[in-house]
């Protein structure tokens, strides 16, 4: 890997480190704090541990950064009060704190282009509507995962996991919550599809083309 975006991804880094701390300085509710930094908490070193034998695309790493901005400022002031949320509520003249959807549409936008990553880089799928297809249905499947460990949650913890379910009196907050996963997952795909085939060209050393596979090594 190039020197420069090795200091780049260093910086991140440490910046990542530092917001990380200074949200759980005094957040609202520990126990959500705790609930909601956790897969950045375990992300991190694994993403250091695999930069080596398995990089991943800038393009993938810089919404990895953005993802975990979302978590921590979630778990900071609880996805029901942060400001964001209310002045986004105010804007649009929401009944109700929209914070947390944000959050479920990265939980399918980021994880989204992990799974194109590996699905393309190890040629598991042959055919964009095949990807298409393969990328979405792992996308709910990890939103469902991530609504049964809120329910999980919600019986260890009882009235101490509201804060970390923000359903904010929604009966439908499960099925609006996996909704906005499967818009997150599409809209990274039509967005960014070409551009993340050319950058896995670049990392992997092939043409781009149809899945950006890359060439047999001689």
């Amino acid at each position: 890997m190039p020197a420069s975006r090795s200091q780049i991804l260093i910086f991140t880094t440490i910046v990542l480190l530092a917001l990380l701390a200074l949200s759980g300085v005094r957040p609202f509710d520990r126990t959500t704090w705790v609930l909601e930094v956790a897969p950045v908490v375990i992300a991190l070193p694994v993403l250091w541990a695999t930069y080596h034998r398995y990089p991943l695309t800038s393009l993938l790493y810089f919404f990895i950064f953005l993802h975990a901005l979302v978590l921590m400022l979630g778990g900071a002031y609880s996805y029901a009060r942060v400001p964001l949320g209310f002045y986004i509520a105010d804007l649009l003249d929401l009944s109700r704190n929209p914070y947390d959807k944000i959050g479920h549409f990265f939980q399918g936008f980021a994880p989204a282009l992990v799974a194109r990553e590996i699905l393309v880089r190890g040629q598991y799928v042959r055919g964009r509507k095949m990807l298409a297809f393969v990328v979405l249905s792992i996308i709910l499947a990890i939103s469902a995962l991530y609504e049964l460990i809120e329910w999980a949650a919600a019986l260890i913890l009882g009235q101490g996991a509201d804060e970390f379910l923000g359903t904010q009196g929604d009966p439908w907050d499960t099925q609006s919550d996996m909704f906005l996963a499967l818009i997150g997952g599409i809209t990274a795909l039509l967005v960014f599809s070409r551009l993340h085939d050319r950058q896995i060209a670049r990392l992997v050393g092939a043409e781009p083309g149809d899945g950006a596979q890359p060439r047999p090594r001689s």
